[in-house]
């Protein structure tokens, strides 16, 4: 009997478990019985706020829907705009379910259904926004203004999906790889261009500067040796002067002091030999015995 009676009470307290759910902070849920959503007298959904409840053990069974704001942030997308050009823009939404009942009807509860759908029309608002405007509106200062019109658009989203869209923000807006590429060879090509023009010009300015300083080394040079012919000349011409004052004075003395260099220059060495005629004119005053008497 004892042991019948703690079968009965275990077999409750299972059921009692089994009965109860607990819905955390955060979230909602949804109750089905045979698959089917409980609905109140009015043949609404229910939807269970945080806290303890009980359900049906074996016949109903939960559902637990995330009603915390999440981030729709998917790969960048091409947009087009009023001057047909493409851009690649890069922006990430911020939402919510706030419809519980038309949340799970549209998207059967999936997560994933509901950001396929919310990408639609978030990407419909952007896309008209863009191509109401041209590039330099849109780089200049203008990209609140299209997160402004496209958070209005995606406001339907209320009605059509129970979700509300917090926030939309875009992080980025570039251009298409391809189209990049050619933007920065056309500039890569410019740059040389003007880099090469630079040059020449540089080298032009180069040879001119060069070719001044040359011509005036060439003629300071020929000043310089003009300037030293002259003195040379002059020097010459006094050495001269000097040379036939001198011989004027006396002839005898200067023929005398010029054979007496002539025999030291001649003589200076011991390996010196000078083969002349004892008579010459060379030997005149070493010759000439009224000299040494």
């Amino acid at each position: 009997m004892k042991n019948l009676i703690l079968i009965i009470v275990a077999a409750l307290l299972a059921l009692l478990v089994s009965s109860a759910f607990i819905v955390s902070e955060g979230q909602r849920g949804i109750v089905f019985k045979f698959k089917k959503i409980k609905r109140d007298d009015v043949g609404e959904m229910i939807i269970y706020s945080p806290g303890l409840h009980f359900k049906i053990p074996f016949i109903e069974t939960i559902r637990v829907l995330d009603a915390r704001v999440q981030t729709l942030d998917e790969v960048p997308d091409r947009f087009v705009t009023s001057e047909k050009k493409d851009l690649m823009v890069d922006s990430y939404v911020k939402w919510k379910i706030v419809d519980f009942s038309t949340f799970y009807l549209r998207t059967a509860g999936d997560i994933e259904n509901a950001k396929v759908l919310l990408k639609q029309k978030v990407n419909n608002g952007l896309r008209t926004e863009f191509g109401n405007r041209t590039i330099s509106e849109i780089v200049s200062g203008d990209r609140d203004g299209i997160m402004s019109q496209a958070l209005s658009s995606a406001g339907s989203s209320r009605e059509d999906l129970g979700i509300e869209v917090v926030d939309v923000r875009i992080k980025a807006i570039n251009l298409p790889n391809e189209v990049s590429s050619s933007i920065f060879e056309r500039m890569r090509a410019e740059r040389k261009a003007v880099a090469t023009e630079h040059r020449s010009q540089g080298q032009e300015k180069s040879e001119v500067i060069r070719s001044t300083i040359d011509a005036k080394v060439t003629i300071m040079l020929a000043n310089a040796k003009k300037n030293a012919s002259e003195v040379r000349g002059d020097g010459d011409a006094l050495a001269a002067r000097i040379y036939a004052d001198t011989y004027s004075k006396d002839a005898e003395f200067y023929a005398f002091t010029r054979s007496l260099e002539a025999y030291e220059n001649s003589f200076n060495s011991k390996n010196d030999i000078v083969v002349v005629k004892p008579d010459g004119d060379f030997f005149n005053y070493l010759n000439d015995t009224s000299i040494a008497k």
